[in-house]
């Protein structure tokens, strides 16, 4: 079975990029959206980053607009939405669905590997957080009512 790392994904302007530089690191993969009552955890999700880039942790950001029309801005209204707002340093990949026929591929892996309740493989708000581990497995997927604050026990554990 292939690592979470062995996906390609596609940056905010459009490029591919792998997320094999991510090897090696615990991630917290998360669908965001600008114009969402969860939309405040940016800060908690920055917070995180800040307190644990240093020691192999990164966040990975991926806008959806499947929930509510919650993210309608292009790429580059978000990154500026994201900067200004929350002064977010982590990555912000390009708009991608989540669900459906079109979900992103790397999103049906963590689906998959990470069912949510009564085994629910749908994603079904913005702001569901996928932890993953060095080795590049799902350790647990996170509700969106989860405060990054709240999963900062579990990331300790696999620093």
């Amino acid at each position: 079975m292939t690592a979470i790392t062995d996906f390609t994904v596609k940056t905010a302007d459009g490029s591919a990029a792998s997320l094999d530089p991510y090897r090696g690191k615990v991630l917290l993969i998360v669908n965001t959206a600008s114009k969402c009552g969860f939309t405040p955890q940016y800060e908690g999700l920055e917070a995180l980053h800040r307190d644990y880039a240093d020691r192999g942790f990164e966040v990975l950001a991926f806008p959806c607009n499947q929930f509510g029309a919650q993210e309608p801005g292009d790429a580059a209204e978000i990154a500026n939405f994201c900067t200004l707002t929350y002064d977010v340093t982590f990555p912000v990949f390009a708009k991608i669905d989540v669900n459906g026929a079109g979900a992103d591929p790397l999103f049906e892996r963590l689906k998959s590997d990470a069912p949510g309740v009564l085994g629910s493989k749908a994603i079904k708000w913005n702001f569901t957080k996928f932890l993953v581990g060095r080795d590049g497995a799902v350790v647990d997927r996170y509700a969106p009512t989860t405060k990054p604050e709240d999963i900062r026990k579990d990331i300790e554990k696999l620093l």
